[in-house]
């Protein structure tokens, strides 16, 4: 990977739906040579996928939390994931070191739905316990490159 590859990461980052003449532009290269060089970065696995950011707020989606998960037992972090994927509200997940097995960032319209969902991980087959937080403010929010 070069600063020509990062150039094409961050303007997709930027915006997925750049034309490959724009990020030609950004990266020095020719909408050709910008199509090639992005075709190997997602065959790489560099580039995973395309996504739409989606401002949750227009969905009325304003309450944040985020949950130490606990454990039954030792399951992958593959089960874990599994279990975690099937709630929608649960918008970002990682294993992490220290007492939690996992730390989760969830969202939702209220602190009703937010507790619905919160009881929806805790009945997950390998999810012993819970630990919650909710946030008040957001004081950085970056996208990542």
């Amino acid at each position: 990977m070069d600063s020509i590859d990062e150039e094409i990461m961050r303007c997709v980052v930027r915006n997925a739906r750049s034309t490959y003449a724009e990020i030609g532009e950004a990266a020095g290269l020719s909408a050709p040579a910008a199509k090639r060089r992005l075709d190997r970065l997602v065959a790489t696995g560099a580039v995973r996928g395309f996504t739409a950011l989606i401002d949750t707020q227009t969905m009325g989606w304003r309450t944040e939390a985020f949950v130490e998960v606990y454990c039954k037992g030792n399951p992958t972090p593959g089960a874990l994931g599994e279990s975690l994927g099937e709630i929608p509200e649960v918008i970002e997940a990682c294993t992490v070191s220290g007492s939690a097995d996992a730390m989760v960032h969830m969202l939702a319209r209220d602190i009703t739905h937010l507790e619905q969902a919160i009881q929806r991980v805790r009945e997950a087959p390998v999810i012993d316990r819970t630990k919650s937080v909710i946030v008040l403010s957001r004081l950085i929010d970056r996208p990542r490159l």
